[in-house]
């Protein structure tokens, strides 16, 4: 009976057995730091989940496209979002965890183009591609460029390539993944421009109608930092090898 006992009691405890939480995230297709085509869902989304687990979380991860997805977590479809750049106009329904990891975002232009980006006030006769639903540095939104604004990453390169636009604004480990995979035949035609414009780091957003929203944001922040200390993000990391 004692032994009994003491193995119900291990099983109520314990964050790791069947009473584990289960928490509903959702990301877009963003590779390399998350995709429904990469291994895990990719590096991102890899951290996250094993940070979760490390609080005891088995966290459930949907891919759908930005902008739907931002909408549906703050209308409480989703308990959060793997991951968010910080923006203020956020906060009233995203609660930020620690940073989980920075991104590089600079310009991507034409070769035969070199149009030099070490100054950004001389870029306003240019026409900058964006993605609609995204958060850019601030430094950039400041500057009042004029902006063409597209659905994803991908079709600014194409706008690029196809002399629409005269640069892209875009984080650099995105570009390179999206040029290795989509448009490798054009490759040659485009460019990373030096230096970036700003390092961002990524957050997971715990969505604030989850009533709980406090007590995710604090399991998912002491897993990650556990994960940090373990080594196991390291780990990560080297398994998935993208370039920053």
């Amino acid at each position: 009976m004692k032994l009994l006992y003491r193995i119900l009691l291990i099983c109520v405890l314990s964050p790791f057995t069947y009473g584990a939480h289960t928490v509903s995230f959702v990301s877009t297709d963003y590779p390399p730091y998350f995709s429904p085509a990469l291994p895990e869902g990719g590096a991102v989304a890899a951290i996250a989940k094993a940070a979760f687990a490390a609080s005891g979380y088995d966290m459930k991860l949907t891919f759908r496209p930005w902008a739907r997805l931002m909408a549906e977590t703050e209308a409480g479809e989703y308990d959060g979002v793997v991951a968010v750049w910080y923006k203020a106009d956020r906060e009233p329904y995203l609660a930020f965890s620690s940073p989980v990891i920075d991104t590089v975002i600079g310009f991507y232009g034409r070769v035969d183009k070199p149009i030099a980006v070490d100054r950004l006030d001389r870029l306003h006769a240019y026409t900058i591609g964006t993605v609609r639903g995204y958060a850019n540095p601030d430094v950039f939104e400041a500057a009042h460029f004029q902006t063409d604004e597209s659905v994803d990453d991908l079709t600014n390169l194409r706008k690029l390539l196809a002399r629409r636009i005269d640069l892209v604004l875009i984080d650099k480990a995105l570009a390179a993944e999206l040029v290795r995979k989509s448009l490798v035949n054009q490759r040659a035609q485009i460019e990373w421009r030096n230096p970036p414009v700003m390092t961002m780091p990524l957050y997971v957003g715990i969505a604030k109608k989850r009533p709980d929203y406090l007590e995710t944001l604090a399991a998912f922040n002491r897993g990650l930092a556990l994960i940090r200390k373990n080594g196991e993000y390291a780990r990560i990391i080297e398994r998935f090898k993208f370039e920053q």
